[in-house]
């Protein structure tokens, strides 16, 4: 089963994923395309913008050397890559029917959404044989929408979750095929938060891309009733994950 990641340009906690991802899967694995960390054909600038102003400007320069010192060493998932032996490739637009030609040159039997920013439409989605799985960090149907770590711990959730799905036309939607749920403990940051879902996503995919293997993966649909859908967090929002005791590192 030939496999194609879709992801985005994130030196922080992705690296860690593939490596654990592709230290079992490279053989299988045709490419990792990394599209531009921006939403809605933001800008660089707009989007540093809106997280200053969300989360103030003392952590916006925090994250900025964060992201200086990562790529300082190396770390990217462009290196991870090419230890592997696989090819990274930049993409601007998943759905642009050159990048739909590429893909089909490729051939791949599935696609893999690792925190890929863009919404996918139908044409690239009924493009792989076996669809398109992607990797939610919730308890879906909980917490569909933009920033789940966030908003579990602005919640006060004691416990959290990493979904996989077979993506259709909606948001977070779709026939779940993997899912497992973790406790949350109460001094956990938001930067440890990621990192251990970022392990424990790589450790599920691994075992569902292996039920798919053989034919056992299970499915089945998401009551999107049930659910719950968030947008990116406003000022009342940070504050209210500040009351709750809780840190970004």
């Amino acid at each position: 089963m030939n496999a194609i990641y879709l992801t985005t340009d994130d030196p922080l906690y992705l690296p860690a994923f593939f490596e654990s991802v592709l230290s079992v899967r490279a053989a299988d694995t045709k490419a990792v395309y990394v599209a531009p960390p921006l939403y809605k054909r933001q800008s660089s600038l707009q989007a540093a913008l809106r997280y200053a102003r969300t989360f103030g400007w003392a952590a916006a320069a925090h994250l900025t050397a964060r992201v200086l010192a990562a790529r300082l060493r190396r770390q990217s998932i462009a290196d991870v890559c090419r230890r592997h032996g696989v090819p990274c490739l930049p993409v601007a637009d998943v759905n642009a029917p050159e990048f739909l030609a590429e893909l089909s040159r490729l051939a791949p039997d599935i696609l893999i959404s690792v925190s890929c920013p863009q919404i996918f439409k139908k044409p690239l989605i009924e493009l792989p044989p076996l669809g398109i799985l992607n990797i939610h960090g919730a308890i879906l149907p909980q917490y569909r929408g933009v920033l789940p770590s966030f908003w579990i711990l602005a919640n006060g959730e004691k416990k959290a979750g990493v979904s996989i799905y077979y993506v259709d036309t909606r948001i977070d939607a779709g026939e779940l095929c993997g899912q497992r749920i973790y406790d949350i403990p109460p001094d956990e940051t938001l930067d440890g938060f990621l990192r251990r879902s970022k392990a424990i996503a790589a450790d599920l995919l691994l075992e569902v891309l292996s039920d798919i293997d053989v034919g056992q993966v299970t499915r089945r649909a998401l009551n999107l009733a049930e659910g719950s859908y968030y947008s990116w967090p406003d000022g009342p929002a940070v504050l209210k994950f500040r009351a709750a005791g809780r840190r970004l590192w």
